[in-house]
């Protein structure tokens, strides 16, 4: 090919262009390369080749033209026909047009790309043999019709290669290469986001000076400039930032543009960008004209200045100085100090000192950016009165009325003192350091003495600070006993601080005694600091393992407790494990040598090692070698050792930890110690030992003992109410007595008579024993092991009889008897507990009657399988209808709706019951269990309604009335039941799942009712439901509304849950709205004529829920979710109706035709990149007129979102950037 194109060449340069048109671009490149650069300067090629080029083009540009006004696609849109026999075969002979017209045009368009690429060829030639003269009118032909080549980007980025390689080479003509090609080249940088782009459009910043910005003309180009100061990607690099700032010196026009775009994205813009335009604003300012400069001094950063001292909002004031901080971080640039004390000094004086906080907070933050605020060109002694005036009026500021403003005072004069303490004279120095520490760190408000602490610890980092700071230190002692949390937090980082400061010595600021009492007594948070203070003191680890071992001893001897906490935390403050299991070895050896250790040292020490071996067991080669560590010998010595209770507990915690073999003596001492509980509800020391027993108990498989044991003493405590009182004594059930196996034979009666044998008390004293076991029964349904012992029991229903005995003797407690308080909750608590938990699989078994023998039940696990119980629902209720129906009396109709409505009466009751059970506060525990009974009885409700509606049953209307009484009922226990979990909801505490199902299937019964009964029943009925709108509205965005990171994660499950139970509610909802659409199109056909509206009760729910919707921006955003996942669902379904009426509906009524933005919809906006690409790959892939008809009119709906996202706020994109990186 490469022999005919160079004998071609010889012969005629246009049989060169027409055999050059027959290969493609990407093989012809190196070929034609090399031909057109082996071309003398003496070959009349020179002359001729760029003729015959320019020929080529006009005739290439001559056809393109005459096919663009043959094409139909072109040409204004006419009314579609109505598809019929008549017409298709005129249809088909337009698409074999189309096709043929098409397939010229891209012809056409190839030539040019070669013509294009020969054309560049002669232009880079390396020895320019072609005079640019020569050339310039084929480019020019080129360039000047780039707009017919929009439609082929090979050919357009040629020609701007070509017109790029003119203007760089300097060439004749180069400024009659840009009208067409600038554009399209920042347009490029613009859709595709490519730094190569910025950088090209950078590159040729100066051919954008010779257009005239005043001219009407230019207005597409003066946009996609503006357009440039909003994308990220110019704000990002660097070439897009020195464009920016040469974009501002064009002209007054674009300059004012500019301003006033960045200042419209000051609220809402991130740190980043609003960094970006500070710089740029600075880099214009640098170089621009003076006029231009004015423009910027007084026109803007003026209005700044002012708008951040008088923002309504921190958020607001601290985005304007951000802005600012472009000139605040070039100080040294001449000319900026100057700037910034002609722009402050006018407002900033006198707004330190008005009433209103707020802007007193404001000029606050803008002086300490500002600091110091001095005139360059001003005298010595003008600069030192100004400087003392600010500190004059920063000094005032300090004992502000304004909590926050003492805030920002206190931190402010840190920074002030850490970045110029050179400068700043000494007296005001130790003047105001002074009135931080002794004043402000005793001020009332926690956040400001936080703020003292915090600002020391950032003044430290200036070394020259220390001297002075020795001295005043020792003053802030006092807030290591704060009150709040995170002072005290703050003053163990400021220790840490000063620890690794070698002038420093912490203990002089707090004394040891007083950390080892921090240690022992405050939170864990403030001890694990403290023990990574004193760590190097009493355990470091560059010693070896005995000295570290023998400092810690001495620490233990010290301050047993706060050594004990000391072991909680060296672990995770870097021990090694190897020297945490020799110092349990010498801890050990301590206690049980006779090392004349007091009672507290032991007690200490045997904390400490229960603490270790807590840490320890996490490794199970150091497990091992502890329970070679702790025979039982050595433990019961220890026991023997542990005078105290604290001690004893230690050794059960112990014990419980490593599992040792034989522990029989300590289970006997364990249940001496929860026996004898009297008055242990208000002795915090004593729970904290019963608590270790009850652990060891667990730990040992000997549970049961323990309860049976607490049993027995309640027994004894019921019997002698029964003989004082005369109270009954209740009958154990039959199924607990063949529980217990060993004991059957014997009677109930005898159970509360032969109570195991102990000295004879008071009935006060065995009052007090009978509420210290409730209160451990309490204690032990708290934690989940314990609770699963407790109801796994044998001995449960026994406690429980004794309790019922002794409360009905003690009915009318006085209100100084709070043990009684406390023990009859404990009562009604497990008690109605039982009772959920049976009636709950009674129900279960009910909805499962008939379901092949089996009934299952409402697991408490959350993760319960829901969408199995859902989807099998239906079935259980058709075969328990039928098996109602086929025990009846001749299985009449009659019957049957009474079997229904008495199930919906008793069902109906049960709801009622859990819901105002949970609203007592009776079930937490139950709450999912709840729910998803709910929602399984719903769908009960809706299957009935269809199957009788269906079966075409006549219904009495005395039972249609009982019927809508029990459906109104049930309505509002439901939606009362979904109240309840919402306001107990939290972000860390989401609820669950099926509080959406259950809330989309309440929508669905709306629909049933109007469906299955009568519009006129569903409008009473949407009557009662109104006041339980709002919380069906949460529950159906509550997945999205609770979700803390809003991301594409929930929009995902909210999805996956629509597909596997697709919400009636919306296929109606899609229907009404085709319908409407369909009503409209058939006004037009019929002269204004429409249709009789279906579902009309329903109707005005929507418009209802709507009303809500629009009151809350951020609940509409979380519900829209939905309504945009079941669109994605339809489009996977190939339901395009479907997705056209949801649409429709998102588009129209619920956000609006006029909000093309979808403000503030972060959530919608989220999942519209998977909705709208699907959407035109289906409108091209569907060869169908009605699908291609639904889809057209979807993409019509979300065109107008897609394109502002997509080029305006280039959204879409930056999300992705979010994701990929």
């Amino acid at each position: 090919m490469e022999k005919r194109l160079r004998s071609s060449l010889q012969s005629s340069t246009e049989e060169f262009l027409v055999s050059a048109t027959k290969l493609t671009l990407k093989s012809a490149k190196q070929t034609l390369k090399t031909l057109i650069h082996s071309i003398t300067q003496s070959s009349n090629l020179t002359k001729t080749l760029p003729l015959s080029l320019y020929n080529s083009i006009s005739h290439s540009i001559e056809l393109l033209q005459n096919e663009r006004l043959a094409d139909p696609a072109k040409s204004p849109p006419t009314k579609r026909l109505r598809r019929s026999s008549r017409t298709g075969k005129s249809t088909s002979n337009n698409s074999d047009n189309n096709d043929n017209v098409t397939a010229r045009k891209e012809s056409v368009l190839e030539n040019l790309q070669i013509y294009s690429l020969v054309a560049q060829l002669c232009v880079i030639h390396p020895k320019h043999v072609f005079s640019p003269s020569d050339l310039l009118p084929a480019v020019q032909l080129l360039h000047d019709n780039l707009i017919l080549f929009e439609s082929d980007l090979v050919l357009s980025l040629e020609v701007a290669n070509l017109c790029e390689s003119w203007w760089r080479d300097d060439l004749e003509g180069k400024e009659m290469l840009i009208s067409q090609f600038l554009p399209l080249l920042v347009s490029r940088s613009l859709t595709l986001k490519k730094k190569v782009d910025v950088h090209r459009v950078y590159v040729l910043r100066d051919a954008f000076a010779l257009f005239d910005f005043d001219d009407e003309s230019i207005e597409d180009l003066k946009l996609l400039l503006i357009r440039c100061m909003i994308s990220p990607l110019y704000l990002k690099t660097e070439d897009g930032r020195k464009f920016l700032a040469f974009i501002c010196g064009l002209s007054q026009q674009v300059l004012k543009e500019v301003l006033a775009m960045i200042k419209s994205q000051i609220p809402f813009g991130r740190k980043s960008m609003l960094e970006a335009y500070g710089e740029v604003l600075f880099r214009a300012w640098k170089v621009v004209e003076e006029g231009f400069r004015k423009e910027i001094e007084d026109g803007f950063l003026q209005g700044l200045v002012e708008g951040a001292i008088h923002a309504s909002s921190k958020g607001l004031a601290a985005s304007i100085r951000r802005v600012l901080g472009g000139f605040m971080n070039q100080r040294t640039f001449d000319g900026v100090e100057k700037l910034l004390f002609k722009l402050a000094e006018p407002v900033i004086f006198r707004s330190l000192q008005v009433a209103n906080s707020n802007v007193r907070q404001n000029s606050l933050h803008l002086l300490l950016d500002f600091f110091p605020l001095e005139d360059p060109d001003s005298t010595k002694e003008l600069k030192d009165t100004l400087l003392d005036k600010q500190f004059f009026l920063l000094e005032k500021l300090l004992m502000d009325d304004f909590p926050d403003v003492r805030i920002v005072a206190v931190e402010g004069c840190c920074r002030i003192l850490h970045l110029f303490w050179e400068i700043i004279p000494s007296s005001t120095i130790t003047k105001i350091l002074t009135k931080i520490i002794d004043d402000i760190s005793h001020d009332i408000c926690n956040e400001v003495r936080l703020s003292t602490l915090n600002g020391i610890i950032y003044l430290l980092g200036n070394p020259l600070s220390h001297e002075v700071l020795k001295v005043l230190l020792p003053r802030l002692r006092h807030l290591i006993v704060d009150s709040v949390l995170s002072v005290r937090l703050a003053v163990a980082d400021l220790l840490l601080l000063l620890r690794d400061i070698r002038t420093f010595q912490f203990n002089k600021v707090a004394g040891l005694d007083v950390l080892l009492s921090t240690l022992a007594n405050d939170h864990s948070q403030v001890a694990q600091k403290i023990t990574r203070l004193l760590m190097p003191s009493y355990f470091p680890s560059k010693m070896n393992i005995e000295e570290a071992c023998n400092r810690c001893v001495s620490l233990m001897k010290r301050s047993p407790m706060a050594g004990a906490r000391f072991c909680e935390f060296v672990l995770s403050e870097g021990a090694s494990l190897k020297s945490l299991m020799e110092l349990v070895r010498v801890f050990i050896s301590l206690v049980l040598s006779n090392n004349k250790l007091d009672t507290d040292q032991i007690e200490g020490f045997l904390v400490g090692v229960a603490n270790l071996c807590n840490s320890l067991a996490s490794e199970p080669c150091y497990m091992n070698a502890l329970k070679e560590l702790f025979p039982c010998s050595k433990v019961k010595c220890l026991f023997a050792a542990a005078s105290t209770g604290r001690g004893q507990s230690s050794i059960f915690d112990i014990v419980s930890i490593i599992s040792p073999n034989n522990v029989v003596g300590l289970l006997d001492d364990c249940m001496g110690l929860v026996s004898n509980c009297g008055g242990i509800s208000e002795d915090l020391e004593r729970q904290a030992e019963v608590r270790s027993a009850h652990k060891l108990f667990l730990s040992c498989n000997a549970f049961n003992v323990m309860f049976e044991a607490l049993t027995k003493l309640l027994q004894k405590v019921a019997y002698r109410c029964h003989v004082k009182f005369d109270t009954e004594i209740p009958k154990q059930s039959a199924s607990s007595t063949k529980r217990k196996k060993s004991k059957s034979s014997v009677k109930v009666s005898a159970k509360w008579k032969h109570v195991s044998g102990r000295k004879s008390s008071s009935f006060e004293e065995d009052y007090s024993m009978a509420v210290g076991v409730a209160w451990q029964m309490k204690d032990l349904l708290l934690s989940e092991d314990s609770r699963k012992a407790v109801l796994g029991s044998e001995s449960l229903e026994l406690s429980f009889l004794a309790l019922k005995v002794i409360s009905e003797v003690m009915e009318a407690p006085k209100k100084s008897d709070p043990p009684l308080t406390q023990y009859d909750t404990v009562r009604k608590l497990s008690v109605l507990d039982l009772a959920m938990d049976h009636l709950l699989n009674c129900t279960e078994q009910l909805f499962g009657a008939g379901d092949s023998g089996k009934s299952g039940t409402l697991s408490a696990d959350p993760e319960h399988d829901q969408s199995k119980m859902a989807q099998s629902c239906g079935k259980r209720i058709r075969e328990s209808q039928r098996d109602a129906s086929s025990s009846s009396d001749g299985g009449s109709v009659y019957t049957r709706q009474k079997i229904t409505l008495n199930k919906m009466k008793m069902l109906t009751a049960v709801l009622k019951f859990i819901v105002d059970s949970t609203a007592m506060g009776f079930f937490s525990d139950f709450r999912g269990r709840c729910l998803k009974f709910t929602l399984v009885y719903i769908q009960y409700i809706i299957s009935a309604l269809g199957k009788q509606y269906s079966d075409k049953l006549q219904i009495k209307d005395e039972d249609l009335k009982e019927i809508f009484v029990c459906l109104k009922s049930s309505f509002s226990y439901a939606a009362k039941l979904l109240n309840l979990v919402l306001r107990d909801s939290s972000k860390s505490s989401p609820p669950p799942t099926e509080a959406s199902d259950l809330a989309n299937d309440l929508l669905d019964l709306i629909v049933s009712i109007e469906l299955y009964m009568s519009p006129g029943y569903a409008a009473r009925f949407i009557v009662a439901a109104k006041p339980w709108l709002s919380d069906l509205i949460l529950a159906l965005g509550s997945a999205c509304i609770f979700n803390e990171c809003r991301t594409e994660g929930t929009y995902v499950t909210t999805s996956d849950r629509i597909k596997l139970h697709f919400p009636s509610w919306l296929l109606i909802l899609a229907k009404t709205e085709l319908n409407e659409i369909s009503n409209v199109h058939s006004q037009e056909d019929r002269n204004g004529v429409s249709e009789p509206e279906q579902y009309p009760e329903f109707k005005k729910l929507m418009g209802m829920i709507v009303s809500l919707l629009k009151g809350n921006r951020s609940v509409l955003d979380a519900v829209g979710v939905i309504f945009l996942s079941s669109s994605m669902v339809g489009l996977e379904r190939k339901d395009f109706g479907l997705v056209l009426g949801l649409l429709h509906f998102v588009c129209v009524k619920l956000v609006g035709v006029d909000d093309r933005e979808w403000t503030g919809l972060d959530m919608m906006l989220v999942s519209l990149p998977d909705i709208y690409p699907q959407i035109e790959k289906e409108t091209e892939e569907q060869s169908q007129e009605d699908e291609r008809m639904a889809l057209d009119g979807v993409r019509v709906l979300l065109e107008p979102v897609w394109m502002y996202h997509v080029y305006e706020t280039e959204r879409f994109s930056m999300m992705e950037d979010e994701m990929e990186s």
